[in-house]
């Protein structure tokens, strides 16, 4: 696979000042990452901490990925994931026409996390 074939992900949540508050998304990006070692992974964060989305996405783009997914750690959908990472991508688009950028719903959305939130519940 060529370096412009490689695709991205970035797991975007909300961010926090508390640097433990980080480890369940690094996590995930660790787990990604063992398990898609072609995959490009990053965290990016619309506040408090850092990286941004964009400056997460000009990083990936350096590397000369052109195919970048967006997946919100949101678990309720609200107006972050409703309206204000819509407008991020949007940005992104129209300043960086040449690569694709997809927004997948927000993890809150998928059944299958619901499913097992329910089973840890209920243990």
């Amino acid at each position: 696979m060529t370096t412009i074939e490689k695709r991205a992900v970035v797991l975007f949540a909300h961010g926090s000042r508390d640097p433990l508050w980080h480890k369940p998304m690094e996590a995930v990006a660790a787990q990604l990452s063992l398990g898609a070692p072609d995959l490009v992974v990053r965290c990016a964060y619309l506040e408090l901490s850092q990286p941004d989305l964009a400056t997460a996405c000009l990083e990936i783009m350096e590397a000369g990925v052109r195919s970048i997914s967006v997946l919100p750690l949101f678990l309720g959908v609200g107006r972050h994931a409703r309206e204000d990472l819509p407008l991020l991508l949007e940005q992104l688009r129209k300043q960086h026409p040449q690569v694709l950028f997809a927004l997948q719903p927000a993890v809150g959305e998928d059944p299958r996390l619901i499913q097992l939130l329910a089973q840890i519940a209920a243990e």
